[in-house]
């Protein structure tokens, strides 16, 4: 099903066409700036969450709008169904988004640690899922700081990956950062908040990071800024969920303070990362109608 349930608050803006590749992931803490030769550039980011489902139409659906757009990919979890065991990925992700996996920075979500330490997705995305199978870690591109963290393990304070993240915010020198996990810190979705997470959101809301992005609940929302309890705030760090990638929908099940847009479709989100601001676009699969667009600039 694809059924669209949408509050639209902002206008359709056109994406810019330019694309960006990213350095190699890094596990270690430290922010190098941004190189020379792409640091000027606008990189594309693009991607999902919640995607490999084996019987469903939507991870080709999904797949096939990557093909058109050039960038990084990042997938924010619940990449293959089940269990994300070896055969998931295998049999309902590979087919589909494999063919990109060389682009892809992934974060793991809940269903791939219901395999004992997550073994099946480190296994199959290996380096590009950063080192140590710790699951998160942080790369440059273009003129922006990425850093990809792991919702399935500790993320209070005092943790290890508070003290990575801490660590690695303080080394970075990017005018503009962002970061993505598998589940968001509010949602409007039946899964509902996620309170464990907000140390490491007050972390990035203390180092000014721009946005985060989520998966999780089947559904696309897009918060205004929020600080570290949820709620709006002119300094904040944006929230996106977009667990749209090809596993069944969810409805919204009320409106979040904060919640600025709902949505109900299969689909990707395209990020237009320039020095300085960013753009969003929300694109919908073949023959869908939901649409989310806008510009920001950085803190």
């Amino acid at each position: 099903m694809r059924c669209l349930v949408a509050v639209l608050l902002a206008a359709t803006a056109a994406a810019a066409a330019c694309s960006g590749q990213p350095d190699a992931p890094s596990s270690a803490s430290g922010g190098a700036a941004p190189g020379a030769g792409g640091s000027s550039a606008t990189a594309v980011f693009v991607g999902a969450g919640d995607i490999g489902l084996c019987g469903s139409a939507g991870p080709a659906a999904t797949a096939a709008l990557l093909d058109r757009q050039p960038g990084t990919v990042f997938a924010l979890g619940d990449n293959a169904y089940p269990s994300g065991r070896e055969q998931d990925f295998r049999d309902c992700y590979a087919p589909s988004w494999g063919r990109h996996r060389s682009r892809t920075n992934p974060v793991p979500g809940n269903h791939e640690y219901e395999t004992p330490g997550a073994a099946g997705y480190f296994g199959y995305f290996g380096s590009r899922a950063g080192t140590d199978d710790r699951g998160y870690y942080a790369y440059t591109l273009g003129a922006w700081r990425i850093i990809a963290l792991n919702s399935e393990v500790p993320a209070s304070s005092g943790s290890a990956q508070a003290a990575w993240l801490e660590a690695e915010l303080a080394a970075t020198r990017s005018a503009c950062t962002a970061a993505y996990w598998h589940r968001p810190l509010v949602s409007s979705g039946p899964n509902g908040d996620n309170p464990e997470l907000m140390d490491l959101f007050r972390l990035l809301y203390d180092a000014g990071v721009e946005f985060v992005l989520s998966g999780h609940d089947h559904m696309y929302e897009r918060f205004e800024r929020l600080d570290p309890s949820g709620r709006p705030d002119s300094r904040g760090t944006r929230q996106f969920i977009v667990g749209t990638g090809g596993a069944q929908l969810y409805a919204p099940q009320r409106m979040k303070l904060g919640s600025e847009v709902q949505g109900s479709e299969w689909g990707i989100l395209r990020l237009d990362l320039s020095p300085g601001s960013y753009r969003w676009q929300f694109l919908p699969v073949a023959g869908g109608s939901f649409q989310d667009s806008g510009f920001e600039s950085c803190h």
